[in-house]
């Protein structure tokens, strides 16, 4: 036990070797000795690897509160702020998508070829015409007010020709537009394409009732304000209500007495300023039902904000929404129009108009979408005072091209009393003299079936046709027949 502490001693001192070099143990010190060498060799290594990566650490943590990528910075600092860039790019993208959440917007291009046979001889912007129309819109939600939800509503039009419109009003025809699309801005030379700002309104959608919960309400109050588009809100029609897709005449797009016979009293664009209250109640979420009230500037100057609420335009709608032939959607509306100071035949007198109409659209299969307009005028003189246009959408599901739908429709415009007594005229070359009259009598009749072909998702090519026959309620004029190319594109 003496002999192996003093052995220890003379290991750790350095002298163990030379002093028993020649003992029984050598063999052993010698062993120890080189482990002992090898440890202290390792830790040696150690310290300074330690050394190593305590610079490492500085030079990473000096790397880190510098902005800048340096090359010479170490590699885990480059990777750290790689990592840090992809984090914030990733948090900015998602900000940005939360901004956006909510946000539609809506772009079409749509261009028309039209080429009409049978016009009386010397018709002036006759034969062949085309003309092409620009839509962008943008509806954009607003932050909520409690249980109100907000948003604001935009869309701005462009377009160059007018089509055969121009001949076939002249000419004292009840359905003066064969082609809805064509616009050309108010007061804009033909070589100019004008964009103007069609619509912009706002609407906030209330629950009801005041104060409720809001999950349980199956009520709300919608109210609505600014310029817009009245056919956006009132004689709505799934089967015939969107000229870049569907019928091009415009009798079949809105109520003809509203639309061609100008009952609405809209500005040069097509718009008009107007309030709107709606009260929606989804108790049968099936079937919902509203009730809608607007007051519109209309005429001269109440459409462009000169004299808006002088002799407004007032309407009322309900609809309602019923699931029939098992289960398939249908909606009905019925409403009633009424305006004062509206200029009569005559046009030395003015007096009040009072009308009433129907919208319905019912689907009675899967690809099969029916459709039918109604109009009276009740009070008042036009040049025709009814108004019925049926017809429906096919799709092409049928014929295995299911994107692809045929349509067919008829519309019957009766000539009111106090247009057959006053007697109809034409003016052929546009001069503002009238080159011809004639005395009306029956109705005049439209007919128009189209093809809507897709070649893409976004591009659709729609082959039209129009048979227009006692144009005017004119028993002596030809049937007219306007045949037509449609190409839209839409987003």
């Amino acid at each position: 036990m003496r002999f192996a502490k003093i052995t220890a001693a003379l290991v750790a001192a350095g002298l163990a070797l030379p002093a028993l070099a020649a003992g029984p143990d050598a063999a052993t010190l010698q062993k120890l000795v080189e482990r002992m060498e090898k440890l202290e060799a390792r830790n040696a290594e150690l310290e300074k690897e330690v050394k190593t990566l305590k610079g490492e650490s500085a030079e990473i943590a000096k790397g880190l509160d510098s902005p800048r990528l340096s090359q010479y910075e170490p590699e885990l600092t480059v990777r750290l702020k790689g990592a840090e860039k992809d984090a914030l790019e990733m948090k900015k993208s998602a900000k940005l998508a939360d901004k956006l959440d909510g946000i539609k917007v809506g772009a079409a291009l749509t261009s028309v070829a039209q080429h009409a046979s049978g016009l009386p001889s010397g018709t002036a912007d006759g034969g062949s015409q085309l003309n092409y129309r620009a839509d962008v819109s943008v509806e954009l939600p607003l932050k909520s007010i409690g249980d109100i939800e907000q948003k604001v509503f935009a869309h701005v039009r462009m377009g160059q020709g007018l089509g055969l419109n121009a001949a076939l009003s002249r000419l004292g025809y009840f359905a003066s537009a064969p082609n809805a699309v064509a616009f050309r801005a108010s007061g804009a030379n033909p070589d100019d394409s004008v964009a103007i700002l069609g619509q912009a309104w706002y609407q906030a959608a209330i629950p009801l009732p005041f104060g409720g919960f809001k999950p349980y309400s199956r009520e709300k109050l919608e109210l609505t304000f600014g310029k817009m588009d009245i056919f956006g809100f009132f004689d709505q029609n799934t089967g015939a209500g969107d000229e870049s897709k569907q019928f091009l005449n415009s009798v079949f797009v809105h109520n003809p007495l509203l639309d061609a016979g100008r009952e609405i009293g809209v500005d040069a664009n097509g718009f008009q300023p107007g309030f709107i209250a709606s009260y929606v109640n989804s108790n049968n979420k099936a079937e919902p039902w509203r009730l809608s009230l607007g007051v519109f500037g209309a005429g001269d100057k109440g459409s462009n904000y000169q004299k808006s609420l002088s002799a407004p335009l007032t309407m009322l709608q309900a609809e309602k929404q019923l699931r029939l032939f098992g289960g398939l959607v249908g909606n009905y509306r019925a409403y009633v129009w009424t305006r004062s100071q509206v200029s009569e035949l005559d046009g030395s007198t003015t007096g009040r108009h009072t009308g009433i109409g129907v919208s319905i659209d019912q689907r009675i299969g899967d690809g099969v979408n029916l459709f039918a307009r109604y109009g009276n005028l009740v009070k008042g003189e036009l040049p025709f005072n009814q108004a019925l246009s049926i017809g429906g959408e096919i799709n092409g599901a049928y014929w295995g091209r299911g994107a692809d739908a045929i349509g067919i429709g008829g519309s019957w415009l009766k000539a009111s009393s106090a247009y057959r007594a006053a007697g109809g005229s034409g003016d052929l070359d546009g001069d503002g003299v009238a080159d011809f009259s004639f005395t009306p009598a029956g109705a005049e009749k439209v007919a128009e079936i189209y093809y809507r072909y897709r070649i893409a998702p976004q591009l659709e090519v729609t082959p039209d046709f129009q048979l227009i026959t006692r144009g005017g309620a004119n028993p002596d004029a030809a049937s007219v027949k306007v045949l037509g190319l449609r190409a839209n594109i839409a987003y």
